[in-house]
């Protein structure tokens, strides 16, 4: 079976293997670390039970799993909108495409963990949101735009008593600080310990719900708090704040050997993508001894300007074709494309055979016999003749009387037709007329008999010829006489 799927490999599969394991890879670097990204494995996940349901004759199964990982796919685009914009909104198409985020971001942590601790000792309240991946825009509300690099004595002045601001949230994206003022949502646990105030609920409720790090400088004690995800937990010194918040953003050293781990998981998600896009591959080529027959029509090209097609053997060929099964189901008469060049054939009957050469498939699917292999094609010059037209006689006229004159209008008509066909015409012929019927002069509208379907006359509004007859009686009398 491995050497009957590889031999049917092309390059356009291999193509189609590395790009589409490329785009799985920068998905995994964009969105790692986000609740995209785990609503992605979630769904990933489903579709593989969905499969496995399948194989195993599960219908309903099947049939329910898959409704509801579309169902998901939607609800990941409403939902999760804001972080799929934030990742996708890049200035740099460098970075969407091919940057990775492993060299150290600018965000001075120092600089924040110091300015915390005096806050901290002055007994100066604060709270300071530092972003993550996600979009927090929909949960913290009133803020105040502000564009300062980060320093101490920026800090320090937001959170100054009396300062109007110095209730609200910091927020610092990067090196700087981005809003001021922000009012952030509360959260609603009921296992924070009695001491917390406003501050800490706040800190609670916004890392419960995105992947922010906040900062809490308690005014009452005098103490620093850290809430991330669904931890609150205290901070003891500014060395300690400041590994967090470089934890946080992401920010490795070389020496301290975490680069050297980022860099492992970044060629394990390569593998991984490469893998699971061979696996789907492997799946559509699975069954690769699957079989059908379409019935698909002929179609000609190239034929010389001075040459027409006047007949042919057969209309449609019968391929036989193999592929995946599931690829098949999708392959129509219309997807499968069959040309025949006549840019060398003669005039006359051509015997053309039909390779796979001359048939264009769907990505995939394989051509196994042809029925029958060749079409009998009838080529023949389109050529002009102008011929006389006689009356086709039936019958006898009565004893006494004869035809003494007879005018055909028109007496010939120009006709157009294959050139091998005409030689061998001279005459045309009306419509059978009968004599029995005669018996006086008289005039005929009658019908022009072309024989050889392929014979058209150049003027195709005159289809019939008018016959003018005279009837004259016999004279017996002078006869005897003599």
């Amino acid at each position: 079976m491995g050497n009957s799927i590889l031999s049917f490999i092309r390059w356009q599969d291999i193509v189609d293997i590395i790009l589409i394991s490329y785009i799985l890879f920068r998905l995994y670097i964009l969105f790692r670390g986000t609740n995209v990204f785990t609503v992605l494995i979630g769904i990933l996940f489903l579709w593989f039970l969905q499969k496995i349901a399948f194989s195993m004759g599960l219908i309903v199964t099947s049939w329910s799993i898959q409704g509801f990982t579309a169902v998901a796919a939607i609800i990941i685009i409403v939902i999760f909108r804001n972080e799929i914009r934030s990742v996708l909104q890049t200035k740099n198409l460098r970075s969407l495409l091919w940057g990775f985020s492993i060299k150290p971001i600018k965000t001075p942590s120092d600089i924040i963990a110091d300015a915390i601790f005096k806050l901290a000792r002055n007994r100066h309240g604060a709270l300071i949101v530092l972003l993550g991946k996600e979009d927090i825009y929909e949960t913290v509300h009133s803020g105040i735009n502000w564009d300062a690099l980060v320093s101490s004595e920026m800090i320090t002045s937001i959170f100054w008593p009396d300062n109007p601001v110095h209730d609200g949230a910091a927020i610092i994206s990067s090196d700087r600080v981005i809003q001021v003022g922000a009012i952030l949502p509360l959260s609603r646990r009921t296992d924070l310990p009695s001491h917390y105030g406003t501050r800490h609920r706040a800190a609670a409720g916004l890392a419960e719900i995105t992947d922010a790090l906040v900062i809490v400088v308690s005014e009452e004690r005098g103490k620093v708090a850290v809430a991330k995800g669904s931890g609150i937990f205290s901070i003891e010194n500014k060395e300690q704040l400041a590994d967090i918040i470089n934890r946080h953003l992401g920010i490795y050293s070389e020496v301290s050997g975490l680069l050297k781990r980022r860099k492992a998981e970044l060629v394990l998600a390569a593998i991984a993508s490469l893998i699971f896009t061979t696996g789907i591959w492997l799946s559509f080529t699975r069954g690769i001894d699957t079989l059908i027959t379409l019935e698909v029509p002929v179609e000609y090209t190239n034929l010389k300007s001075n040459l027409e097609i006047y007949d042919t053997s057969v209309n449609t060929i019968r391929l036989d074709l193999s592929g995946s099964g599931t690829l098949l189901k999708t392959v129509k008469p219309e997807n499968v494309k069959l040309t025949v060049d006549l840019s060398d054939r003669m005039s006359g009957v051509n015997t053309c055979l039909i390779s796979e050469k001359d048939i264009s498939l769907p990505p995939g699917v394989f051509l196994k016999n042809i029925k029958p292999s060749y079409v009998e094609v009838t080529l023949d010059k389109s050529v002009e003749k102008r011929v006389p037209i006689q009356v086709d006689w039936t019958g006898k006229l009565q004893e006494n009387i004869a035809i003494s004159d007879l005018f055909i209008e028109p007496p010939d008509v120009e006709i157009v037709g294959r050139s091998i066909v005409l030689q061998d015409v001279s005459t045309i012929y009306t419509e059978k007329v009968s004599l029995d019927e005669i018996n006086r002069s008289g005039e005929l509208t009658v019908g022009l008999v072309l024989g050889d379907p392929s014979i058209k006359l150049k003027n195709s509004s005159r289809y019939s010829v008018t016959v003018r007859y005279v009837i004259k009686e016999k004279d017996f009398n002078k006869k005897d006489n003599k």
